[in-house]
């Protein structure tokens, strides 16, 4: 064979137009760099970070292994659909001639059923599918290379698409096949990835290796095929990643994450232990790295002999080794600063695809689609819903035992028996006959409906045979479609959101149908609507102008106003109120009833802020109104105006300002009005602040307030003393502004010692350099609403409420960016949550 590892271009191979897209391999770590000439940044994540070998140019594919396009593809895409031709050019060595599917060597698509192009295996043979106008969505019919036409050398593969429609197959140089796929690529679907070694959504692996990968906007002619395999593996067609480019995605993805989780509790501009901050570039390389030099970096120094972290466990021999590598390599740093916010979630905790709903959400999916209300029902039989990460909507904990399969089961047969069966099914079919077509259209129809997407034909098999043996049983039409309701009410596409799911577990392509459920049940916390549904069976929703149109629409919806408390009352934590019991003793005036008040005090402030007088959501922290009962507001110390729920101006007591200071949120405290809790929740819920677990030496057993010692003094030793201080020093400090509330939200100036109190303190907002005094209460308020840092903090928890799962790293520019434009619109909830829903966070790689 002519190829060889080396070599250089004749100067014909590439004519005067090189590749838009080029993968050589050349440099190692966990990306796979486009290093063509250009300005088109297509880089692919590899799932192995040791895949590449750059010694020998290869990406190693074992059938766990692949790279998938982060980034938009638009560039790609739109630059082939305008030149209307292709050329796919491939250096490979495939492991075997056993893979069928075909194993996907190149894709460019969203499933596998869904592609632009691909380039596949199948057993001893390349086949490839390519989708234009006049060929169906799968790239069907492909052009295939002859039986035997593959072996497990190194071969050169090459696909052209001519602007006529001529596409040819070449190998080592030779044509092989040739076909015709006329029409355009019109139809391309703006949603693909680029993947290599497996199918966008998982399935199809490849094992192999891979040495070049190229990407033409144009057809290449037979003598550029010929010179270009003569002329072997690598083209100078492009440039080669830098050093400083790969060190840079070395740190972002490997040091920062490792200097976040073990060192910056101490060494952050709050703690600065030992005067050391290692979160800025320019305190770590003037106090603890000597750049390419490991053995003389104080931090590594500290690192090696365990003597970091302090009564921490230490580094692994792996995070040691990966950060002595990145010393001795240079030491590069890339970001402003390292916010340990960002990684207390790894990637690998990201979406999740087989969502089940909350008990809430499959509420309202039963009243959408049943029109039958079970909310007093689903109260009792459905276990509740835990909250993790904060909320309760996280998917990885909403998991399904016994308990939920018994309630879904018994609630699916008091659901029917409240259904008017037969009038029901007349939405959908007119024909109420048993027959077998006539039963086939109606679960068609109806399935479309009830498990929000069309039905495939195994499922409408399914469940004829359940009308099958409810008839054979004796029973009559009525019988059979509501034992087939009863059946969609408990499958897994009624109790769950099934998405198409990426073989790396991070987004992967979604149809019109999962895209409106997506839309619908982060703006409604419900399935669509009647005119979500038709706008996705017509294909509408890859229309941004009727996708704004939709969203807009559905957020002028009373269901909007509803889903948007689901995020207030998880966010806060409203459901504490539940379980509260203060001491009788202590709050002899406390009415069980205060409480459902106080619950309903904040969510009525939140509606008359976000929805009534649409402000920014940082208001919520400085709004002086609230609304009370009249017993509620003579808790509070304010003379009663009405009976009933009542609107209280607060501008003549500005303490009394904004969610801080209500009762629903200062009653986390405790009896005691714990400043650890209030300052922790300030700092985690507005702040994104991070604190670790106190070490187990730590004794953690809270001090009282005494006669003579208030509960800001004890709060303030804990800060002075050297063990507990580092962490104490970063959240009470918030709580000192609160400290004239009790633990049931009552004003006073003295505790229950006579102990006088105080509202003064101080904040330091993570990331800044110098705290920032506050001398009460409302001056708190003011700092937290107008705190750029409080203002992403929002962002960031409606963005991960949204998404129901932690948000991490790789989501934070995209969060940043979300905070970006919705401030520009004003900051509002409505802003805010369009911004996250036209982003890549729900719609992937628009």
């Amino acid at each position: 064979m002519a190829a060889s590892l080396g070599g250089s271009c004749g100067t014909t191979c590439l004519a005067a137009e090189g590749p838009l897209v080029l993968y050589e391999f050349t440099s190692g770590g966990p990306a796979a760099i486009n290093t063509a000439a250009g300005d088109l940044s297509l880089d692919l994540i590899v799932s192995k970070s040791d895949a590449i070998d750059a010694k020998h140019h290869a990406l190693r594919l074992d059938g766990k292994t692949s790279a998938i396009s982060k980034t938009s593809t638009k560039q790609l895409l739109d630059a082939i659909k305008r030149s209307n031709e292709l050329t796919l050019e491939v250096w490979l060595t495939p492991d075997t001639m056993k893979q069928s599917g075909p194993a996907r060597i190149v894709t460019f698509s969203t499933d596998t059923s869904n592609r632009n192009f691909t380039l596949g295996q199948d057993n001893d043979r390349y086949d490839v599918r390519l989708r234009t106008s006049n060929t169906d969505k799968n790239g069907l019919p492909s052009l295939a290379s002859p039986p035997r036409s593959l072996t497990t050398k190194l071969t050169q593969v090459v696909f052209t698409r001519s602007a006529a429609g001529m596409t040819r197959l070449y190998i080592n140089g030779k044509q092989v096949s040739q076909s015709k796929a006329t029409g355009t690529f019109s139809n391309w679907s703006d949603t693909a990835r680029l993947s290599l070694g497996d199918e966008v959504s998982g399935g199809r692996p490849w094992t192999g290796k891979l040495h070049r990968v190229a990407i033409y906007t144009r057809a290449l002619s037979s003598a550029d095929v010929r010179a270009d395999f003569a002329g072997g593996i690598h083209q100078d067609a492009g440039h080669t990643a830098s050093p400083k480019q790969i060190a840079e995605l070395h740190f972002q993805q490997q040091i920062a994450p490792l200097l976040a989780k073990h060192c910056l509790e101490c060494h952050d501009n709050a703690s600065s232990s030992g005067d050391l901050v290692l979160d800025r570039k320019a305190s770590v390389m003037s106090d603890a790295v000597v750049a390419g030099d490991s053995e003389n970096s104080p931090l590594w120094i500290s690192v090696q002999d365990d003597s970091m972290p302090h009564n921490r466990d230490p580094l692994s021999t792996d995070e040691k080794r990966l950060l002595r590598k990145w010393i001795d390599d240079g030491a590069a740093w890339n970001l402003d600063w390292i916010d340990p916010a960002d990684y207390l979630h790894d990637s690998a905790t990201a979406d999740q695809y087989v969502r089940r709903l909350t008990a809430q959400e499959y509420v309202r999916s039963v009243r959408d689609a049943v029109d039958v209300d079970i909310s007093d029902l689903a109260g009792d039989l459905l276990p509740p819903d835990v909250r993790a990460d904060g909320f309760n909507n996280t998917a990885y904990n909403l998991t399904v035992d016994l308990g939920h399969v018994e309630a879904y089961n018994e609630l699916a047969k008091q659901i029917v028996a409240r259904m008017d069966v037969r009038d029901y099914a007349g939405r959908f079919w007119g024909q109420a006959k048993l027959t077998d077509k006539e039963m086939r259209g109606l679960i068609e129809k109806m399935g479309r409906w009830v498990l929000r997407g069309p039905l495939e034909h195994s499922e409408i098999d399914f469940y004829r045979g359940i009308s099958t043996s409810v008839a054979a049983s004796g029973g009559d039409y009525r019988d059979a479609v509501a034992a087939t309701i009863q059946a969609m009410l408990q499958s897994p596409r009624f109790l769950y959101r099934i998405e198409n799911q990426a073989a790396d577990g991070r987004t992967a392509y979604v149809d019109d149908y999962q895209l409106a459920c997506r839309i619908s049940y982060t703006l409604w916390g419900a399935p669509p609507d009647k005119k979500l549904s038709d706008a996705a069976s017509a294909g509408q929703l890859q229309d941004p102008k009727i996708l704004h149109q939709q969203v807009t629409r559905m957020l002028q919806d009373d269901r909007a106003v509803e889903r948007s408390k689901d995020f207030v009352t998880q966010w806060l934590n409203l459901n504490h109120l539940n379980a509260l019991q203060p001491s009788a003793d202590r709050f002899p005036d406390w009415r069980p009833e205060l409480a459902d008040d106080m619950r309903r005090e904040t969510l009525a402030f939140f509606e008359h802020v976000v929805w009534d007088q649409k402000l920014p959501l940082a208001n919520l922290l400085d709004a002086q109104v609230t609304f009370c009962s009249p017993q509620l507001a003579k808790h509070y110390g304010i003379q009663p105006v009405q009976p009933g729920f009542s609107r209280y101006d607060l501008s003549a007591l500005p303490e009394r300002g904004g969610l801080l200071t209500q009762g629903s949120l200062l009653s986390i405290g405790g009896d005691d009005a714990s400043m650890v809790t209030r300052g922790l929740f300030v700092l985690n819920n507005l702040l994104r602040g991070v604190v670790n677990d106190p070490p187990p030496c730590v004794d953690t057993t809270p001090v009282p307030a005494t006669a003579g010692v208030s509960a800001r003094t004890i709060a303030e030793s804990r800060i002075k003393n050297e063990a507990c201080g580092g962490c104490h020093k970063r959240f009470e400090p918030l709580a000192f502004g609160l400290e004239k509330f009790d633990g049931l939200g009552s004003f006073q100036q003295q505790d229950e010692f006579q102990n006088p109190l105080r509202g003064d303190g101080n904040i330091l907002v993570p990331g800044s350099a110098e705290p920032v005094d506050f001398a009460d209460a409302a001056e708190l308020m003011q700092l937290l609403a107008s705190s750029d840092r409080v203002q992403e903090t929002l962002v960031w928890k409606l963005a991960q409420f949204a998404v129901g799962r932690p948000l991490t790293a790789d989501d934070s520019p995209v969060v940043r960016r979300i905070h970006r434009d919705s401030r520009s619109q004003g900051g509002t909830y409505q802003a805010i949550v369009s911004e996250i829903i036209f982003g890549p966070l729900v719609i992937p790689q628009r």
